[in-house]
């Protein structure tokens, strides 16, 4: 419910922001030399001379340029305090000492989403520990319960808005076509409206089409880099979580094996 009212807000923060800029700065008549607003006089009346799918085009870069930085945010929050390999390194240590509490603290002190799900397997097995009714087995069981239980939570936050950033990639190509495609047809309309073409109305419609082109590759260029850079950052946690996940499975397993002998 949080998620998806964090993105309406996005959606239409982004959009207001949008009109008044297009409107407001770009529309500003000092940025075209005449007052029919035709004829721009630098960069930001040419942005406005691509029409209000400049509008939509700009909310989606600010929404992808927006998710980008939280799942920047995110990733290094999920990251936790220090370097994950010499933080592995301590909890694999203690637990090899069999001093689980230390083991424990260490995840307290990483913060990250590693340490969460460590912390859970490690807080399952040292509440079974006196549990006599479970024979080792049943207790590891019980442990990587506990770490799968920990991964459903964790995993998602770490993926949360990725489909968004994939999504704007793909929707921004499609809104700088049609707005390319508007253009070109005013450019035609001029030319077909009398037999001297308005090079007024012909260049506005032509810059209209190439604005709105480079407004849906920018949207799409940055959203598909965003994404495929967050993929591959969620790939490497995931991949050690895996890891670390099974080594401390086996460091346990070794560990009751010795008692049971």
């Amino acid at each position: 419910m949080k998620q998806s009212v964090f993105i309406t807000v996005i959606i239409v923060v982004s959009l207001v922001v949008s009109a008044f800029i297009f409107y407001g700065v770009f529309g500003n008549a000092n940025n075209f030399k005449t007052p029919e607003k035709n004829a721009p006089a630098n960069i930001m009346g040419a942005i406005y001379l691509g029409g209000p799918v400049v509008i939509t085009l700009m909310a989606l870069s600010i929404m992808v340029i927006t998710f980008t930085i939280e799942r920047q945010l995110s990733l290094s929050k999920a990251k936790g305090k220090g370097p994950i390999e010499p933080f592995l390194k301590k909890v694999q240590t203690a637990l090899i000492d069999g001093n689980i509490d230390e083991a424990i603290a260490e995840c307290d002190k990483q913060k990250g989403s590693i340490a969460n799900i460590l912390r859970q397997g490690l807080d399952r097995y040292q509440m079974l520990a006196a549990d006599n009714k479970l024979d080792a087995d049943g207790k590891l069981t019980e442990v990587q319960a506990a770490i799968e239980e920990a991964m459903m939570l964790e995993v998602p936050l770490l993926e949360r808005n990725l489909v968004v950033l994939s999504t704007i990639a793909s929707v921004s190509v499609l809104i700088g076509l049609f707005g390319t495609v508007v253009g070109m047809i005013r450019a035609f309309q001029a030319l077909a409206a009398a037999g001297t073409p308005n090079a007024a109305e012909l260049s506005a419609g032509i810059s209209e089409a190439l604005i709105n082109t480079a407004g849906g590759l920018f949207g799409a260029i940055v959203g598909t880099i965003s994404y495929n850079y967050f993929v591959t950052k969620v790939g490497n946690i995931t991949y050690m979580i895996d890891e670390a996940t099974y080594n401390m499975l086996q460091i346990l397993t070794l560990k009751g094996s010795r008692k049971s002998a």
